[in-house]
């Protein structure tokens, strides 16, 4: 019961993000009149994110020290992850684009030399606690990245939402 509840609440947040990326009207409708969108769903996605780091809590058995590679590749993940939140802010990277924002076009590493940068580092930095974490968990939450990059390469520009005014 416990492993399917770490799995659940590895695999929460993504039915979220797909109706989001799916249904942007509806999550501006839903957010109304002089609320950021992108801002309520940096909220609702940071809660779910510890959510998903307390469902990997459960299942983990820390030891100390980790193995090198660990620390090394939670380095390089969390550096792509912070380098495109400095480029894209908080609108670019909570799917301003999709809530009818205009987000500059941004070509500074990593993009442009990394395909999906902040998804590539987050499957990173699970891959580091692979120490501590069993498999089957990092691999699922990477499951949700890969399937949610499949979902965002198919972008339609008319399916983006209108802004309320």
């Amino acid at each position: 019961m416990a492993a399917a509840a770490a799995a659940v609440g590895v695999l929460l947040p993504f039915p979220f993000y797909y109706a989001l990326w799916t249904h942007p009207q509806r999550w501006v409708d839903l957010c109304g009149r002089g609320a950021d969108p992108c801002r309520r769903m940096a909220q609702v996605s940071h809660a779910f994110k510890a959510l998903q780091l307390l469902a990997l809590a459960s299942v983990a058995s820390f030891s100390w020290p980790p193995p090198l590679y660990c620390p090394v590749l939670l380095a390089v993940g969390q550096y792509l992850n912070f380098k495109v939140y400095q480029l894209l802010g908080e609108s670019g990277t909570y799917y301003g684009v999709r809530f009818g924002k205009k987000i500059p076009w941004v070509t500074e590493f990593p993009f442009g030399y990394i395909k999906d940068p902040q998804y590539v580092g987050s499957m990173l930095s699970l891959v580091a606690l692979l120490c501590w974490v069993p498999l089957q968990y990092v691999l699922l939450w990477c499951l949700g990245y890969v399937f949610m990059m499949w979902v965002e390469h198919k972008e339609d520009p008319a399916t983006r939402a209108k802004p309320l005014s």
